[in-house]
């Protein structure tokens, strides 16, 4: 006997929620400003000691601790509030592997404004903020280099590691180094690789002083200027290109990596880390959503699959590109061998 399956009636809640969704941002970022989730770690677990020692008022805090359990991120049992997995690792002050000053850069005013403009992005295929985040010498991207730090660490070490499986790196370059964790990681597992960092003048000054605090500033290099028209010099093991196609459109990627190319020995890698989506373009949905804030951020922008990475890789003279099986953070990682 078949039994009929009642279909579920349509509800607006999606929608509603999606309308609303800007809370969520908002919350998180009172949470992490009024260190509400260190106050909890240290052992307040009331909304009346956690509002004494983050200065709060109680009602205050006993509705945005209620909306952040709503969401996930804290727990509550009676009037006792604790914090679930995630947040106790990333968003305890106290943690090393502390995220919350990412906001820093991710909640900029220039990004929010890139997408309060969406609908005019859409329209232009591009971004209705100019040259967007790829304007010369744009100050995010300091901010960009001192605040995403923690975040791109343990991205950093995992494809240092992932390189070095496939051989030693004695002379690397690290375009677009930003805060400089790609190369400083490789200094790391090559003791005697020199790291050549190439990015803006401003920038590599985070980098610079990230190199030196981890102990491998001497064998840390700079090469100010644009990516495109700087002289990267030749001969490198290893150039590593995290995290930077993504803003530019498919010509330009490939006048990159010819760049790239010649800038290689014989046998040299260039190691692209990108949020890469499937073919589908909707799978991962980190990855795949990336192709969002490309749009609404950058004029040609985009998530690109490993298919698209890989042809501007061989169309840029690479005799192979190998996708690593392993994710690393929202990324993975592209192999393209010269």
């Amino acid at each position: 006997m078949s039994t009929a399956v009642t279909p579920q009636q349509p509800t607006p809640e999606r929608f509603f929620n999606l309308m609303n969704a800007h809370q969520q941002t908002e919350a998180l970022k009172a949470a992490v400003d009024l260190e509400v989730f260190t106050a909890i770690a240290e052992g307040n677990t009331t909304a009346a000691a956690i509002a004494n020692r983050c200065k709060a008022a109680e009602r205050g805090v006993r509705t945005l601790c209620d909306f952040l359990t709503i969401h996930g991120l804290l727990t509550k049992d009676g009037t006792q509030y604790g914090l679930a997995p995630d947040t106790a690792v990333f968003l305890n002050r106290k943690s090393p592997a502390y995220i919350g000053g990412a906001m820093e850069f991710l909640l900029n005013p220039h990004a929010r404004e890139a997408f309060s403009r969406l609908t005019d992005a859409v329209r232009r295929g591009g971004t209705a903020m100019g040259d967007g985040s790829t304007v010369a010498e744009n100050p995010d991207w300091v901010t960009f280099a001192r605040a995403m730090m923690p975040l791109m660490r343990m991205p950093a070490q995992m494809t240092a590691a992932e390189l070095r499986r496939g051989g030693e790196a004695h002379k690397v370059l690290d375009i677009a180094a930003g805060h400089g964790m790609y190369g400083i990681s490789v200094a790391k597992e090559n003791a005697d690789a020199q790291i050549y960092a190439a990015d803006w003048k401003n920038v590599l000054e985070v980098a610079k002083a990230n190199a030196q605090q981890m102990g491998v500033g001497d064998r840390y290099h700079l090469i100010p200027g644009s990516a495109f028209e700087t002289d990267f010099g030749n001969d490198y093991d290893v150039v590593l290109v995290p995290n930077f196609l993504h803003h530019f459109d498919v010509a330009t990627c490939t006048a990159l990596l010819k760049k790239v190319r010649a800038a290689l020995k014989p046998g040299g890698r260039a190691a692209i880390l990108e949020f890469i989506p499937n073919d589908d373009r909707v799978t991962p949905p980190t990855a795949a959503a990336f192709s969002m804030i490309m749009l609404a951020n950058t004029p040609s922008g985009d998530a690109y699959t490993f298919a698209e990475i890989a042809s501007m890789a061989k169309n840029a003279g690479f005799q192979r590109v190998d996708l690593s099986p392993k994710e690393i953070g929202f990324s993975r990682l592209a192999i393209a061998y010269a």
